[in-house]
């Protein structure tokens, strides 16, 4: 738990010195219109997301299969989301990376190995019912 409020403080440090740094340079206005830019851009973008993986998992479970990969997508989808809204040059980045398909991959497999860690481990119990 200490660890997460180290994390949160300083990505909160280094948002604040990145808006100083880039405010400088393209001047403060250009930044609030470039995080408001870049928020709706990118909720726009994982809504879009949101709403083709949920037409993958339902269409999975049409045909009897289980939607595990629309799962890890539907996760990192809304972590994405939420960096997104998060005002912030590194955090909209962060989101980016979860929300595009094609960078949310490295993403997805980092979290599965924690994931079968965490079961392995019997932090998470896994049981059919």
């Amino acid at each position: 738990m200490r660890f997460i409020w180290l994390v949160l403080l300083i990505i909160s440090a280094l948002e604040i010195g990145i808006f100083i740094w880039v405010g400088g340079m393209i001047g403060p206005w250009w930044v609030v219109l470039l995080i408001i830019l870049t928020g709706i851009l990118g909720i726009t973008m994982a809504k879009k997301q949101g709403i083709d993986t949920l037409r993958r998992a339902q269409a999975s479970i049409h045909y009897g299969q289980m939607p595990s990969e629309e799962i890890f997508d539907g996760i990192c989808i809304i972590i994405g989301a939420a960096f997104l809204v998060t005002p912030g040059f590194v955090t909209d980045i962060s989101g980016f990376i979860l929300v595009l398909p094609v960078t949310r991959n490295l993403f997805k497999k980092q979290l599965k190995k924690i994931l079968k860690k965490m079961i392995d481990n019997n932090t998470i119990f896994f049981r059919r019912s």
